[in-house]
Order: C-alpha cells, then structure tokens, then sequence
C-alpha cells in the first residue's frame, strides 16, 4: 500500500510517499507524476515515510528524473537509511539528487 500526498504551488511539486513503492503501487505514482508535472519546474519527493522500494519503484523515479531535466530539477528528502543503501546498491544515488 502506498499513500501519496500531493501539493503544487505554482512551479513547484511536493509528493510525500508513505508505505511501500513497489510494483503494485508503482503504476499509481507514475500516473500522479503524469498528472501532474506539466509546467512544474521543481520537484521534491519526501521519503520520510517510504517503507520500501522495488525495481518498480526505482523505474518510476528514473522516468521522473529525465522528465524534470528538461523542466527543472528533481530531489529526494528525508530518505531512511535503509532506502539510502538500496540506492547505493543500484547506482541512483549517483544520479538522484538526495537531501
């Protein structure tokens, strides 16, 4: 299960993300990036309550990534320990910005 709270103002995104990004819920966020990043230039995922995350999971914030490159710039808050080593097993990040 993941919850996803979502506020935009004016060219900025924030998503806070609670619970698990994997390949059932990562489809949901996808479409809720979608949704939504059109016109944004600055977007801030919070990790602060983020579980876990998949491949899946992984994919979508890649495909975030290259779509806030053209627009602006993307960052990662917040991110537990245990996220932060999946990261770093993967290489993301190296090409993520984290705070």
């Amino acid at each position: 299960m993941l919850n996803i709270a979502k506020s935009i103002d004016g060219g900025a995104a924030a998503f806070a993300l609670e619970g698990r990004l994997d390949t059932v819920t990562a489809p949901e966020l996808e479409k809720e990036l979608r949704d939504s990043l059109e016109g944004v230039s600055a977007l801030t995922l919070d990790f602060e309550k983020l579980d876990y995350i998949s491949s899946a999971g992984l994919r979508v914030l890649l495909s975030a990534q290259k779509t806030m490159s053209r627009q602006g710039g993307m960052k990662l808050v917040h991110v537990s320990g245990t996220i932060m080593e999946i990261l770093e097993v993967t290489g993301f990040s190296e090409i993520l910005t984290i705070e």
